[in-house]
């Protein structure tokens, strides 16, 4: 009887030390893993992009060429039910007009009339992609290597915007200015530095990031330049890199704006079809 018994706490001594050991090991198993997952996660890309123009057409557009109207393209694009679609099958480039910021400071309003008329923009949209287990917060962006030079498109065709609408996205200059990107959604903040209140998280569950862009390259220019953007991550690396294409290139964005003096200008829409080119009595021209 006392062997039996004797027996039966040894085995509840075992037991007991084994259990007590496991529960010593089982942190310290769970604190490995987590580091070697931390260790996986921060091996891989806090995020890629992709840049894709926006499609569809636009209510108020401006199209650009690089060569002169034929009189039979002429007339097909007058007679044309979509002259939008009908230009972009002949090769043209889209531009939009930029978001009138009724919402924004005094400063910025008086920035985008004056030059009287609404400015040429080059619509896109930038999504940020991530398959971390951690979130990745983008907080800031710089423009870099911008380069600019003359445009050199021959025809313009535009439906003048007659005020626009705000878009959800931000909006910038190129060169920047001042506090740009600025928020261009019809909401609180709208014209104000867009990474002072806001920023763009992926990862952790999250998958996809994206903004709709407003880029407005100088008068007359066309306009190629990157991006560099800053993040931070749960793995403490805390800065700026330059975005890069599919191919591991630095991603290089297309931007330009009409051209200052085209061979070929026809303006429509809220006028009849106007030669702009052939000097017509009225301000039709002025609308675009």
């Amino acid at each position: 009887m006392v062997s039996v018994v004797i027996g039966v706490v040894v085995a509840a001594v075992t037991l007991a030390v084994e259990t007590a050991r496991d529960h010593f090991f089982i942190p310290s198993t769970v604190a490995k893993e987590n580091d070697s997952q931390k260790k996986v996660d921060a091996s891989e890309l806090p995020f890629t992009v992709s840049v894709q123009p926006e499609r569809g057409e636009p209510e108020s557009w401006t199209m650009v060429l690089d060569r002169e109207l034929t009189a039979d393209e002429t007339q097909k694009m007058q007679d044309s039910s979509s002259p939008f679609s009908y230009l972009r099958s002949l090769g043209g480039h889209p531009l939009g007009y930029a978001s009138f910021l009724n919402n924004a400071p005094q400063r910025y309003m008086d920035q985008q009339t004056s030059s009287g008329r609404m400015a040429n923009i080059d619509t896109f949209k930038i999504a940020f992609l991530s398959t971390r287990a951690y979130p990745v917060m983008i907080d800031d962006w710089k423009v870099v290597d911008l380069t600019c030079v003359k445009s050199s498109r021959k025809t313009v065709v535009s439906r003048p915007s007659q005020g626009g609408a705000a878009y959800e996205g931000i909006s910038l200059h190129l060169p920047p200015r001042a506090d740009e990107p600025v928020l261009t959604d019809d909401t609180e903040g709208q014209g104000k530095p867009y990474f002072d209140s806001r920023f763009i998280e992926v990862g952790g569950g999250q998958s996809v990031g994206a903004l709709r862009v407003e880029a407005i390259a100088p008068a007359g220019q066309s306009c190629e330049w990157g991006i560099e953007v800053h993040y931070t991550d749960a793995h403490h690396q805390d800065d700026y890199v330059q975005l890069k294409d599919g191919d591991g290139n630095p991603l290089r964005i297309h931007t330009e704006s009409a051209p200052a003096n085209p061979r070929q200008k026809w303006v429509f829409g809220s006028v009849p079809w106007t030669p702009c080119h052939l000097n017509p009595q009225g301000n039709q021209c002025d609308l675009a």
